[in-house]
Formats: structure tokens, sequence, C-alpha cells
């Protein structure tokens, strides 16, 4: 047959020329549709013994899930964090500052110093501690430790050493320090232990806590809207059912591999969240169409190998993108973001297993009873599922695409121009780990480290670290001259605070030659309290030295990214054979935004070689898959913009917190995830059209029936997301608002824009060029297969 010309005359009515539907799918679907309905109830016993041992064995994942994941192989951070581990007073495998604040009285009082004893000795004496040494307020004489108390007086910091490793201190030092903070809360006292892997581990569990709140608002919401769109009880309940599968095999896998590989805990966060959203969604589409074929009068066994061959193919080529897009990203070498990957290319593959085998099941056990426990509504809310291409043509979602396709380059141009005015904000965007505005307020870290920043300035409890070693001992007067300078020259940098050193009580006992009082005869006459303040800098070798430049702003603030800069600039300046190695909150921060910026650029091109490898397969044409391409830039740009207003710039009305950053992570995993749901949308649109395309062999009638068949659905599918990620932001801490708010925008963003008005004007203007190089079109009724020849049915 001769292809019909790119514009329908007035006078074409679709119904007309169109052939009846297929009576069944593809022989691939038809014989997953066969398998389903002859092994339903030994599936059914499958499912079930797997769901219980997936729930028994998601139980023991937390426990299972290592708390950092954040270090970066061979980095100054881990260097400094080893050479400070050993022979040094006051310091261990991992160090605290031990803060105390007396409600009731100051230093002037002699029960102020009893009291705060008291504290220092219980910690000391814990054994979950396995204190090594301290060095402060508590150690010292009452002569030698007025550094150590705050400006209030009624503040005091002792570091404390502890043998506990970098995982451990993370995973016990929260509740640690809650039984401190509660066993002395009645007496007055404010106690807080800080450092790095306790505010780490004090974010990991307001996560958990995060979690069961989004959860909680996210499931009623969900059922809520599926119940609007599939007008049915029963409907709703298979759809949750199957997700809810989704989360509970994935977890429990993860629960069984995080007993031998290290697993991030913040993939709990991103299978719940991507779980519930990419299974819903995959539900929608499954679900709904088997209701339409049902509606056009087709038998059950029919309607599932149709839904199966249509709806079964968007959620594979879907699903095969996400998990491509989440595996780019397994070229960033940190274990968390890895980790985080690897759980969203999981939940995704578990979805895309379900909803290709488990639900054809579920359908051919609820039959025509997936319309049970009907609900009326307004015809406008949810749709009624019709296969009548006679009531397309006064569809509001078809005139719409008409009216789009009438002006298409206006509407092209409107769109893109929308899209990258969001986007402008994008170019300023600052990336940082998150400081301690994402714990609440109550929380004991949170409270200890603002008194501590409050008392001795901003970072006094996080400074930058800075570990010198030396071949011959610090002695040896040329090391001792390049040590002197290095220490003054990093004192009058923009931005410091203060310095700390061995300088400091070494100029005092010995002013004109500060390092001979390191000499072992000399040494040994220091008073006790010099000693030990030399000994939290140098150990008894020597052949260390480490400098605290303790920055004027917070580890976040931009001057102290500045500032550390500066300092790594002038340890390159020391003379060979010194080596320096730089750490602290502040580098470890900036050795991740490092990475992340340096595996971007490989990670956008896997990406976006995986969305045309995929729709190249799908749809076999060459230029589709570069328009989705520059849709997805688009998308991704403008939720970035978005992003950055809301939460850098605080253009948020109070509604979330103003960080000033946006979380290292998050803007790769967004990436990933637009990338995917993007083409999730796609796929979904562009497999209607391609069938109403070979049927009909109009361009501009095909985007439009195809719009009208899928928008309704890809709207729908877009509430249900927004809802399950905008639960995750509004419920949660400030890592999951970013996330989840990031996500609901570039859903929304995907489904009225991109979706309503960028692509079906890209369409028309494209014309019979969407599919080259097809062959030419005749009606027929075929089922595109990923990767493979089209079915005729």
């Amino acid at each position: 047959m001769t292809s019909r010309p790119d514009t329908a005359p007035a006078e074409h009515r679709p119904e007309d020329s169109d052939p009846p539907p297929p009576a069944d799918g593809s022989g691939w679907a038809a014989a997953v549709s066969g398998f389903a309905a002859r092994n339903r109830w030994r599936l059914v016993a499958v499912w079930v013994v797997l769901l219980v041992a997936g729930g028994i064995s998601a139980v023991s994942l937390t426990g299972s899930l290592q708390a950092g994941g954040w270090d970066v192989a061979g980095s100054g951070t881990v260097a400094v964090r080893d050479l400070l581990s050993q022979g040094l007073v006051g310091r261990g495998a991992t160090s605290a500052a031990l803060v105390v604040h007396d409600r009731d009285n100051t230093a002037a009082s002699p029960a102020f110093d009893q009291r705060t004893r008291e504290v220092f000795d219980q910690v000391r004496s814990d054994p979950r501690l396995r204190v090594t040494s301290s060095f402060g307020w508590s150690t010292l004489s009452p002569l030698a430790r007025g550094t150590f108390l705050g400006k209030d007086r009624a503040t005091v910091v002792t570091s404390v050493g502890s043998g506990l490793s970098d995982d451990e201190a993370t995973k016990d030092l929260p509740g640690i320090e809650k039984d401190l903070n509660a066993r002395f809360d009645s007496q007055g006292l404010d106690v807080a232990l800080v450092n790095v892997q306790i505010f780490q581990g004090a974010i990991n569990e307001d996560s958990v806590l995060s979690l069961v709140r989004a959860e909680a608002i996210a499931l009623p919401l969900v059922a809520l809207v599926l119940l609007l769109l599939f007008r049915s009880v029963v409907a709703m309940l298979a759809a949750l059912a199957t997700t809810l599968t989704n989360v509970v095999f994935a977890l429990g896998i993860l629960g069984v591999v995080a007993r031998h590989v290290e697993l991030s805990i913040f993939v709990q966060n991103v299978v719940l969240m991507f779980g519930l959203g990419v299974g819903v969604d995959y539900s929608l589409i499954t679900i709904k169409r088997f209701k339409e074929e049902l509606a056009a009068g087709r038998d059950v066994g029919s309607a599932v190998a149709r839904t199966v061959a249509t709806a079964g193919h968007t959620v594979i080529a879907s699903g095969v993108t996400i998990i491509v897009a989440a595996a780019a990203l397994f070229v960033v070498p940190l274990n968390a973001i890895v980790s985080m990957a690897a759980g969203a290319a999981l939940v995704v593959a578990i979805a895309v297993l379900v909803s290709s085998l488990l639900t054809p099941v579920l359908l051919h056990l609820l039959g025509h009873r997936i319309n049970t426990g009907a609900v009326r509504l307004p015809g406008r809310i949810g749709g009624a599922e019709t296969a009548d291409d006679t009531a397309l043509t006064g569809h509001r979602w078809y005139r719409a695409a008409l009216a789009v396709m009438r002006r298409p380059v206006t509407f092209l141009a409107a769109g893109a121009v929308v899209l990258i005015l969001l986007a402008i904000p994008a170019l300023s965007m600052t990336l940082s780990l998150p400081d301690l505005r994402v714990l609440p307020a109550s929380s004991p870290v949170r409270i200890g480290s603002q008194y501590i920043a409050d008392e001795f300035g901003p970072s006094a409890a996080l400074p930058v670290q800075v570990v010198v070693q030396s071949p011959a001992p610090v002695t040896d007067p040329a090391v001792a001259d390049e040590l002197t300078r290095f220490v003054h020259d990093v004192g009058t940098l923009p931005d410091v605070q203060a310095v700390n050193s061995a300088m400091t009580v070494l100029q005092q006992v010995s002013p004109a030659n500060p390092f001979a009082a390191l000499a072992p005869a000399a040494f040994d006459r220091l008073p006790a309290d010099a000693q030990q303040g030399v000994r939290y800098f140098v150990p008894a070798d020597a052949h260390r030295f480490v400098v605290e430049v303790i920055p004027a702003h917070d580890p976040a603030d931009p001057s102290t990214t500045r500032l550390l800069n500066r300092i790594e600039d002038r340890t390159h300046q020391l003379p060979s054979p010194l080596t320096a190695e730089v750490g602290g909150i502040a580098a470890r921060s900036q050795d991740v935004n490092r990475v992340i910026s340096h595996s971007l650029p490989l990670v956008i091109a896997l990406m976006l070689v995986a969305v045309y490898v995929v729709l190249l397969l799908s749809f076999r044409s060459v230029f589709l898959p570069l328009k989705a391409i520059a849709m997805n830039v688009l998308s991704v740009g403008a939720t970035f913009g978005v992003l950055v207003m809301l939460f850098q710039y605080g253009w948020n009305g109070g509604a979330f917190d103003h960080a000033g950053y946006l979380v290292s992570f998050v803007p790769p995993l967004i990436l990933a995830m637009i990338v995917g749901l993007s083409t999730d949308y796609e796929v979904f649109l562009l497999s209607r059209v391609r069938e109403e395309y070979r049927a009909s062999g109009d361009n501009r009638l095909a985007v439009a029936r195809g719009m009208a068949r899928t928008a309704p659905l890809i709207t729908g599918a877009a509430i249900l997301m927004i809802v399950v990620f905008g639960a995750f932001g509004l419920a949660g801490n400030m890592l999951m608002q970013q996330m989840g708010i990031g996500l609901a925008v570039a859903v929304a963003l995907d489904a009225t824009l991109v979706r309503v008005v960028i692509v079906p004007a890209a369409m028309k203007l494209m014309g019979r060029w969407n599919w080259w190089p097809s062959r030419s079109v005749r009606p027929a009724d075929t089922v595109p297969v990923l990767g493979g020849t089209d079915v005729h049915e």
C-alpha cells in the first residue's frame, strides 16, 4: 500500500481506515501468557515463598550495610586519617571531641570541674568507646587548659582517641552519644561527641527515620491515585502488590549480597524511593493496558498476551535504559555512589521481571475481576479504558496534539526556551557533602557541634588537618626551619581563624630554638601538660608534624574551599624530601567533588549512548533517539536549575532547607534517573505512536492518536511518581529533600512541557524522518519488539 500523506485530509476519520486490533500478542508474548496461565498456581506458590524469604533477608539488611562509602582511594583525607591513628596523644583510629556544657555552672564554680570530670571519667571508662588516649580540658592542669574553655565559660572540650574503626564509629557512636546525653541531661549537662563519623552516623539514622515517614505519606497517596486512575479497588490492590513485591525482592537480595560485599547504607533509600516510583509506574502501564484490552472485547488469555506484547515491550525498553543509565555510575570510584547505583539497577531489573513474569500470572488469576470494586468517578478523572477510535477525535489530548502540530516551530521554540531559562542557574551549581543543617535541631550531634561553633569557632571541631612527614626527625635544623615557615605562612592566609601545632608549646618553652625542646633529654624535663600538648601533634619518633588550620567559616562555605586550595598549594612548595597530606571534612568533601566532576562527562556519555542504543533497537530509527537525547539534555539542565534555585539560592519560601549547595551525590543519581524515566515515557509514547503510524501511515494522525491514547496514562504515571518522590522530599532530611524534589520536578517537566509540547512539535517537523530508515509503511497490525523484527499478527 502506498504511504499516505503526512497531513491527513480534513474528512479523514481514523476509524474508517484502521484495521481491528489483533486478537493476541506476538509469539514471545503469547508464550509468556500461556506459560503463566498453565502454571499460575505453581508460580503463585513460588511468588509467596520468595516474598517470605526476601522479607526475612531484608530484615537483616541494615546491620550488614556499611555506614561510610565516601572515601576516595589514595586521597589525602584517607592518608591523614591513617597517619593520625597511631602514636599521638588524644588521637586514635577514630578521634572525637567530647563536648560538655553545664547549664547551671561556669568554670568559676568548684562544682563545674567536678561535674565535667565525672562526665570525662565515665566516657573514658565506657567499654564501647575503647578509649586509647585523651587530651584537653580534662587531662591538663588548670593553668594549661584555658584554650579548651568556651567563651561562655560553661562549655569545655576534650579530644578522645578511640580504637573503633571508621565504620564501627559511624555505626556505634550515635547510639553511645544518645546514652550519654540521656544520662547527664537530668543533671543539667549537655554532653556530645563530635567528629566526622558520628555526624555521618547521625545522618544515616535520620535517613532511616525519614524513610519511614516518607513511606507513611507515600503509600496512602499512591493507593488513592491508583484508585482514581483504575476506578477499581482490585486493580489498585494488584498494582500495590506487584510494587511492594519489587521492593521486598530487592531488599532481600541486597540482604544476602551485603554480607559479602561492602554496600553503603544509602542503598536502602534508593531502593525504596525508586522501587516504589518505578514499580508503581510499571504496574500502572501493564494493568491499564490489560483493562483496555478487556474493554475491547478480548478474552483474558488474548488480553494478557496483547498486554505483554505492548506494555511489556515498553517496560522492558524502559527498564533496560534505567539499568544501563544507573550502571554508568559504576565508573565513579566512590562506594556510596556505586552502592546506590547498584540498588537502583537491581530494583528496576526486578520490577521488569515482576511486570513481565509475575504480573501476567496475577492478570490470569483475576481476569475480568480486575474491574471488581468499581468506583464511580467524573469522566475526566482516570479515564475509562476504550479502544474506540471514534472517541479519540474528541479527546482533549488529541485536540492538544493537533493544536501543537499546527504551529510546531512556535511551540518547539517556546518549550525549548522555557527549559533553557530554567537551566541557566545550573551553571552556578555548588556541590558539597552535607553539613550540620541536614540533622534535626534536636540532634545531640547538632547541639554539641553548635556549642563548639558558638564558643570556639564554626570549624573548631572540624579543622583542615595537615600531616608533614620527614625521613629525618623534625629536630633536624633544615626540617625545623621549613616547618616553622610553613606554620607561619598558613597562619597568614585569608579566612584562617587559628593554626594549632606543637609550635605553640615549643615556642613557649624554648623561644630561641623551639625544636630543641623535642630532644629526648629536653623533652623529658618538660611539664606533663607541655608534653601532652606536643605529643598531640608530634609522635615520639618525631618523623611526623601535625598542623591543624581552623577556618574562619564552616566547612561547606566557599571561603573554606578557597582556603583549602591555598593550603594545598603551600604544601606543594615544601622541599624534598618533605611530603605533606591534607585531610579533614573540607578536604574529603573536595575529594568527593573532584571525583564526581572528573567522572561526570564519562557518565553522561555512557548514559546518552545507552539511550540511543535502546531507542534504536526499539524503533529502528536513527533520528528518534537523537531527539530523545536532546530532550534529556534539556530536562536535566532544567531540573538542576530548579534545584539550584530551591536549595542553593533558597528561593523556596521556607518550604525546604536552604543549604547553599547541592549534596555531592544528588546530581549524578538524579541524572541517571532522569535519563531512565524520560526514556520510559518516550518509549511508552512512541510505541503507541508507532502502532498508529503502521496502521495509518500518517505521521500527524499517528502522533495525535498516540498522544490521545497515552497522555492520560503518562499523566497518571507522572502523578504517581511525583507523589512518591514528593513524599520522600517533603518527609525527609535535606539529602532526601534534594533527591525527592529533584526527581519530582524532573518527572513533572517531562510529562508536561516535554511530552505534551516539545515532542509532538518535533515529531511533526521531522515527519517521515522520525522512522528513517524503516521501509515504507503499509497498514498492518504489528507489535514492536526490542531489537527484533516486526511481528505481523
